[in-house]
């Protein structure tokens, strides 16, 4: 799992940005890319083209998602989708359900996100556009992941992991290490977490990918320090992901980044300043109406707060609410970590609305979600690439975008 990345491993590309957007990079400033969006969505809606419409609409989109404006990022993919329809364009179309399935995934809105996904996997397959359908994969993938159901989801991350390091496709490589990484973070396997993280982070140097080095710096962060108790180094490597994400405008990972700064000083009991850094957290995700943000942002504001002194009974009804708001989004690893605080702050077992145990042990995934993953066909990836077709050139897929 950890062995070297492929010699072939090139400068990652973004390929979400087509048409007269192709020139950018992936770490080209979100509003440039956003401005440019406009300007040439603007001249292909006068010149009449719709498939550089759908194009230009598409990186508006993405660059609203991940400059946190939902509204308008939700406006510009179904733009682009209706443009790609018209236009008779498959792979077209497929992108933009791509781009809706990941803002609904970074709404919360999980069913909507497998189901979207899972739509445009099947247009980028119909379509012959085998990088499309590599983004929707691994949509798919992280949807699960995030859920906490690991077993549903870990094999399709080797596989995409797989086949990414035998194209020496850096972004999709970062994306499938960093989500394998994490979810061996989340069951205690701190040393294959770290080992992941740190190959992630060096793949995502190489191919200057400052998104995706950021969020590996992140990742080693919250490994030393709840492995190691080293506080300083996982200060100063947040701080160093912090300046990439405000170079490119991530207002999404700067969150996650000022949140995850929250949880190494909470864990070295610098509760008022973690206290802080949660609280502006929390600003940030509600403004960008990220729900799953929001959550562990409270949670870690609730623990803070807890350890100042509030009252327990506040402190229960407060992870009570929270624990139902995790279970309405379906995030079952959150939805844990909350029971898990009630008893470190010794005000479990929490009450359960409707008076049941807790459903820990149900199935994370939706039944659209878990027919969505069982159907996933990653060899179909190699075929449509190694024969050549339309959407050749590999699954450079940076598609575990939800939160990024």
């Amino acid at each position: 799992m950890t062995g070297q990345v492929s010699e072939r491993t090139a400068r990652a590309s973004a390929p979400e940005y087509q048409g007269a957007l192709g020139s950018m990079s992936v770490n080209s400033s979100l509003p440039d890319v956003l401005a440019r969006g406009r300007e040439g969505l603007r001249e292909a809606e006068r010149s009449g083209d719709l498939r550089e419409v759908a194009r230009c609409a598409l990186a508006v989109a993405e660059a609203c998602r991940r400059l946190g404006r939902i509204a308008e990022a939700d406006r510009a993919w179904k733009a682009s989708h209706r443009a790609a329809r018209e236009a008779g364009h498959e792979g077209a179309m497929a992108w933009a359900l791509w781009s809706g399935g990941t803002l609904a995934r970074q709404r919360g809105e999980l069913r909507l996100a497998y189901r979207l996904l899972k739509l445009a996997a099947e247009a980028g397959e119909r379509g012959g556009d085998v990088v499309a359908r590599g983004y929707s994969l691994a949509g798919l993938a992280e949807t699960g992941r995030i859920q906490g159901d690991y077993e549903a989801v870990g094999r399709l991350h080797e596989q995409l992991l797989t086949e990414a390091r035998r194209r020496g496709e850096a972004r999709h490589t970062v994306w499938a290490l960093e989500g394998i990484a994490q979810m061996h973070r989340n069951t205690g396997r701190y040393d294959e977490a770290l080992a992941l993280f740190e190959e992630a982070a060096e793949t995502a140097s190489r191919a200057e990918d400052r998104r995706g080095w950021a969020w590996a710096l992140r990742g080693i962060a919250d490994v030393v320090s709840v492995r190691d108790g080293d506080v300083e180094r996982a200060l100063t490597l947040l701080t160093r992901a912090e300046d990439a994400c405000r170079e490119i405008g991530l207002s999404s990972a700067l969150a996650y980044n000022h949140k995850m700064r929250g949880n190494v000083l909470y864990r070295a009991g610098r509760h008022a300043e973690a206290r802080e850094l949660y609280a502006r957290a929390l600003e940030e995700f509600r403004e960008m109406d990220e729900p799953r943000g929001t959550a562990l942002s409270r949670l870690g504001l609730v623990k803070s707060e807890a350890r100042l002194g509030r009252a327990a009974e506040r402190t229960a009804a407060d992870l009570a609410a929270l624990r139902a708001t995790l279970d309405r989004i379906g995030l079952r690893h959150a939805r844990d970590m909350v029971d898990k605080a009630a008893a470190e702050l010794e005000v479990g077992p929490l009450p359960d609305p409707a008076g049941d145990v807790p459903r820990t042990s149900d199935p994370a995934l939706p039944k659209g979600g878990a027919e969505a993953l069982r159907t996933a066909d990653v060899e179909a990836l190699r075929v449509a690439a190694d024969g050549g077709g339309p959407g050749g050139g590999g699954l450079d897929g940076g598609a575990g975008e939800g939160t990024r």
